[in-house]
């Protein structure tokens, strides 16, 4: 996705993660594993089938966990 309203809609989900203080860094623990990210992309459209908005969604993969390992805290 190098396309520049990808990359504009992947700053603005930035942004809005950093307004929002949605993350704050922590050192990672041992032996702890990271949920990782993935981006998620959408085309708005409006009832004439014309493009609205791209958008773009950072979201946690956090299927990887593990019941028993890794379920009980998320560290994003």
């Amino acid at each position: 996705m190098t396309q520049a309203c990808w990359i504009e809609a992947m700053q603005e989900e930035l942004h809005e993660f950093e307004r929002l203080e949605v993350w704050e860094p922590v050192p990672r623990p041992d032996k702890v594993m990271v949920i990782t990210l993935k981006w998620i992309y959408k085309v708005k459209l409006d009832e004439l089938g014309g493009i609205l908005k791209n958008k773009a969604r950072l979201v946690a993969r956090g299927y990887r966990q593990e019941e028993g390992i890794d379920f009980e805290e998320s560290f994003a």
